[in-house]
């Protein structure tokens, strides 16, 4: 999902601030080192299905082998080692502030600086967060309406995706006090044990140790937002997969699922490749990262990344 435009969004300080956050609360839902080869899953149900499994065990290092050839692969690590990419985190929206996200929830006494700006931005503000929620939901709907970079498939999810997240974003306890002192204290404490909040830190540890690392986090943000009744796991755990259609090593496949309580039904693009079955949309972001990370390596010039689209 996109983070969207400063420009298109000139709200007050507090408005940015629940858009920021809804953003970063939706990263769960869009997610979704070199082990030895496993056998590939011999349909284009089979290979959706095993990155859901993936999801759903948090098993984000088991994700990223199973998203992209093991070519691919070693690229992609090569490139997150070199500072260049952090695919596929890249896949979150606002994935370009994930580290210094992560530093700000493992900081010193976070917990406190946190639930101080919450009380000043938050507590007590339902009406400003339920308006601001609607006009996140249709700003990014625009923007993705608008934004070439998206395959049909990828709209007509994200579109859906959108309309329940805000719907959701309107109704959840948001500026209830007492259950933000309950969960913030639970998400710093997670960010704090993965060890990669400290400068560059997800460089530093490379792909394979991060993505391990960022499973027991990414538990604790999904039952933070199972608190405010966004449960991704129930999500997952009811994803209906089924074959829509085939032609050679072209398919496409439909994903059924309820979150916050709305029917979601998407299309995703799947393709063969040296025997095994990938998500297209999800290849080609992965190809984009890791072409432009080999790009700026051989250039001589400082590195440079280019964003990933949503």
């Amino acid at each position: 999902m996109p983070a969207l435009p400063s420009s298109i969004c000139p709200a007050p300080a507090r408005i940015r601030a629940v858009a920021a956050t809804l953003l970063l609360l939706a990263a769960a839902a869009c997610v979704p080192g070199s082990s030895a080869p496993e056998a590939g899953p011999d349909s284009p149900v089979a290979a959706v299905q095993q990155l859901v499994d993936d999801l759903r065990r948090d098993d984000l290092a088991a994700y990223a082998r199973h998203a992209v050839p093991e070519p691919l692969h070693a690229r992609l690590a090569t490139a997150w080692d070199q500072g260049r990419t952090l695919w596929p985190l890249s896949e979150l929206p606002l994935d370009q502030k994930f580290q210094g996200f992560l530093a700000a929830l493992s900081a010193p006494r976070s917990e406190q600086t946190l639930l101080a700006a919450y009380r000043r931005q938050f507590a007590g503000a339902q009406k400003e967060i339920r308006d601001a929620a609607t006009t996140l939901g249709l700003f990014t709907v625009q923007y993705v309406a608008n934004e070439g970079s998206y395959s049909d498939e990828e709209r007509d999810h994200y579109r859906q995706l959108i309309g329940a997240l805000s719907r959701w974003g309107q109704r959840a306890p948001l500026a209830d006090p007492a259950r933000a002192r309950q969960v913030l204290p639970q998400i710093t404490l997670a960010a704090r044990t993965t060890g990669l909040g400290g400068p560059d830190g997800l460089h530093r540890a490379g792909m394979e140790a991060s993505l391990q690392r960022l499973g027991p986090f990414f538990v604790r943000v999904e039952h933070a937002l199972a608190a405010y009744g966004l449960d991704f796991d129930a999500a997952l755990a009811g994803m209906r997969v089924t074959l829509a259609e085939q032609t050679g090593d072209q398919a496409r496949v439909r994903i059924e699922y309820t979150l916050a309580g709305e029917p979601i039904d998407a299309l995703v693009r799947v393709e063969r490749r040296g025997g095994r079955w990938y998500l297209s949309d999800l290849l080609r972001r992965a190809e984009t990262e890791a072409g432009a990370a080999t790009l700026a390596g051989g250039s001589g010039g400082p590195p440079s990344r280019t964003p990933a689209r949503r």
